[in-house]
């Protein structure tokens, strides 16, 4: 009974970051892997199966403005608290991806790679990657000049052009140094 703890979007310039949190129990589902490796079909399809099979999902999120107010490292916490929350099921463990002690808890295991190696960390890295591709499509929507559906916030030169041509929007982190600039007062 362990609850695999990842987060998905801490690097991105634009959108939340999530923390997904899954307790599959003994559910076993083929093909569990860091949500990075898979391809978003086969992410997406491993998102549908995970939901249908675990015992819990739990997807914590943190906006920009709230990384913005209390830094990267007490959202990263919040997040993973907020994700944690919706474990209603009995857990023996919580392993979490990395080498933070984002959850103060003794049952807290810390293991870089967990995403590679522990199906419920696996699983909790798609669900979360998942989730966050599917609020960034949204925000595509809202804002279509960014392109966010293609590169979900994350610097690339695309995104860095628009940046610079338009401004930002209130989903960027303005906490982040290649944005500081935006910041009003700044």
């Amino acid at each position: 009974m362990i609850v695999g703890i990842d987060e998905v979007g801490r690097g991105a310039w634009a959108g939340p970051m999530a923390v997904g949190a899954v307790l599959l129990g003994d559910v076993a589902i083929e093909g569990l892997t860091d949500s990075k490796k898979l391809t978003r079909i086969k992410r997406e399809q491993l998102d549908l199966e995970i939901r249908q099979k675990a015992l819990a999902i739990g997807i914590g999120w943190v906006d920009a403005k709230t990384i913005d107010a209390i830094g990267l490292s007490a959202a990263l916490k919040l997040a993973s608290r907020r994700a944690l929350a919706y474990i209603r099921h009995e857990y023996h463990e919580i392993i979490i991806d990395g080498t933070i002690r984002l959850i103060e808890d003794t049952r807290v295991t810390l293991l870089p790679k967990a995403d590679l190696l522990v199906p419920a960390v696996s699983a909790a890295s798609i669900v979360a990657k998942v989730a966050r591709d599917n609020y960034m499509k949204h925000l595509d929507l809202i804002f279509p000049e960014y392109s966010f559906a293609s590169h979900v916030g994350y610097g690339t030169p695309a995104h860095r052009e628009v940046i610079g041509r338009i401004g930002v929007t209130p989903h960027h982190r303005l906490s982040y140094a290649p944005l500081r600039h935006y910041r009003s007062g700044n």
